[in-house]
């Protein structure tokens, strides 16, 4: 990065190849190209070597135009037609030509005479700017002009040695210009410094080869910008850190203080005011919420009673109530999480709606909170229930159910719910808590809508081995889609049924499946001796070549 800015700086000091700068003081850069065309007019002849303000008055009056100066910059030739009006008491315009600003004397006879060009060298540059009045009354201000022999409109190539000065005083003393004619371009620079257009000094401009090259200083400000951008946020960052690990060894300290003093409160070593000064601090009585719930995962009857009772008496259920009704859905687990570890029911309204958010960690929380703060119906809020319910959230409450000893509700109820997920976990529990007597729920829920749930309930069919299905799994058969006839196949095998012999031949022989064709002998196989006859006899047979899937499944080195 330093030697970018290093380039990028020695970039704008050095004049480019091909480029010629103005040798003074009062003038911004204002280079001139150097493949400038010569113009092709009149030459004169001879001219003194020097000319001073009197001669170059008289030389005006002459038919003829002379040509002061050309600059890239308006500002610049403005400037000089100030000077050289309140010295020469003349008419100074400026012609704007080829992208050139030029300063011409005599500018109407431009076209119809021969055009002279006499580059001007003011006096030494002095260190502070006077204004152009001051200079026009100074009584030893000196010009001097040098004619040249071409015709050119343009800057000379190479700046032209100084000449010996001439004494010269203007005719007419001319009046003093106002102080605002040198103070206006300082302002208009002013307020374009900041710009990127104008006559911002950011946007020194070179001509190489008749290409600009503008964003140096640009870049210089992008890369010094960039860099104190990127110490800003490193301060900004080492300030964070430094907070967070003070705040992370306070709330380490905090944590271990509260626990032996809730352990001594529990024991009866100590009473309820030792905590009325820590509930009187926002942070510390947070701190104190979770040491509070972590300590309270591990007790049961008398014990948990009363930390509850200390957790109403220091009104710290008002702090967890108020972030359960908040908008931030963080803030709403939070609260949800701690009324339902310390047995508070006021928030049970904002678990509801928190049902079916759009937020999955949020209506699972919600689902947690609901199962451990009911008395009876632990599960009622699957009626509630229009969002997906997740394979993670079931299982969640399964594991909830089991380590909690949570009682296991019938299941059944909920295999006629809307929502095809509520009755996939419903199925899921029927088959995990062996519920059989779902068997006529079960058989409706084989024709549900939804494949994913009439395949689960052939599935579960099969696990429970209810046998009444097999009936409703041959009529719909025929209606599924493959992985639906795969599972009812499968389903049979489960629970061998004479009866079924017939069908599973059947499909043996018209599927061209060989899957299906594997898991129909299997099925047949398993009904015993009579499968097993009927294998062998389809073997023998020279209607359809099943031996090498038959003999696959009776080779009891595969199974």
């Amino acid at each position: 990065m330093t030697l970018t800015i290093l380039l990028a700086i020695a970039m704008t000091h050095t004049p480019l190849p091909g480029t010629n700068q103005m040798d003074t003081s009062d003038y911004g850069d204002d280079p001139k190209p150097s493949d400038m065309a010569e113009m092709s007019v009149p030459v004169l002849s001879s001219f003194p070597s020097e000319l001073t303000v009197d001669g170059l008055a008289s030389l005006a009056r002459g038919n003829f135009a002379i040509q002061m100066g050309a600059f890239n910059r308006r500002a610049n030739a403005e400037l000089l037609q100030h000077r050289l009006e309140q010295m020469l008491n003349l008419t100074v315009d400026v012609i704007e030509e080829g992208n050139m600003f030029k300063v011409i004397i005599n500018s109407s006879l431009l076209g119809t005479a021969p055009c002279l060009f006499i580059p001007v060298s003011f006096p030494a540059p002095v260190r502070e700017r006077t204004s152009i009045a001051r200079i026009a009354d100074k009584p030893a201000e000196q010009i001097s002009v040098e004619p040249t022999a071409t015709m050119q409109d343009t800057v000379p190539e190479t700046p032209a040695a100084e000449p010996a000065p001439a004494e010269a005083r203007p005719a007419e003393e001319p009046e003093p210009a106002p102080a605002a004619t040198e103070i206006e371009p300082q302002r208009r620079n002013v307020r374009n410094f900041f710009l990127l257009w104008g006559d911002n000094p950011w946007l020194k401009r070179y001509n190489y080869f008749g290409k600009p090259v503008a964003l140096v200083n640009a870049l210089i400000i992008t890369i010094i910008g960039s860099f104190f951008s990127m110490l800003v946020l490193l301060v900004v960052i080492l300030l964070n850190r430094n907070r967070m690990e003070k705040e992370v060894r306070l709330r380490q300290y905090l944590l271990e203080q509260y626990q032996s003093l809730i352990i001594d409160y529990l024991f009866g070593n100590t009473g309820s005011e030792a905590f009325r000064k820590i509930a009187s601090d926002d942070y510390r009585r947070q701190v104190l919420i979770d040491q509070m719930i972590d300590v309270s995962v591990n007790l049961k009857g008398d014990s948990e009673e009363k930390l509850m009772k200390l957790y109403m008496e220091l009104n710290l259920d008002d702090d967890s109530i108020a972030r359960a009704r908040s908008r931030k859905w963080h803030k709403k687990i939070k609260g949800f999480r701690e009324l339902a570890f310390m047995g508070i029911r006021d928030g049970n309204s904002e678990m509801y709606k928190a049902l079916n958010s759009r937020n999955e960690i949020l209506r699972m929380e919600a689902q947690i909170a609901l199962v451990r703060l009911s008395d009876e119906n632990h599960f009622d809020f699957l009626s509630q229930l229009k969002r997906p319910f997740s394979l993670w959230e079931q299982i969640t409450l399964h594991d909830l159910i089991i380590q909690h000893e949570i009682p296991v509700p019938d299941f059944q109820k909920w295999l006629s719910s809307t929502n095809p997920t509520v009755v996939m976990f419903a199925l899921r529990m029927i088959r995990e808590f062996r519920q059989t007597n779902a068997e006529p729920e079960i058989r409706k829920a084989l024709l549900h809508r939804d494949p994913r749930v009439s395949r689960l309930a052939v599935e579960v069919s099969g696990d429970l081995d209810l046998r009444t299905t097999l009936d409703t799994m041959k009529r719909m058969y025929k209606f599924q889609e493959y992985n639906n006839c795969l599972e009812i196949v499968k389903s049979m095998g489960k629970m061998p049924e004479q009866s079924m012999l017939g069908f599973l031949r059947l499909v043996l022989d018209k599927e061209d499946d060989v899957q299906l064709q594997i898991e129909a002998v299997k099925a047949i196989e398993n009904m015993g001796e009579v499968g097993v006859q009927a294998l062998v006899k389809v073997m023998k047979s020279e209607y359809k070549n099943y031996n090498i899937i038959v003999r696959h499944v009776l080779d009891r080195r595969i199974y």
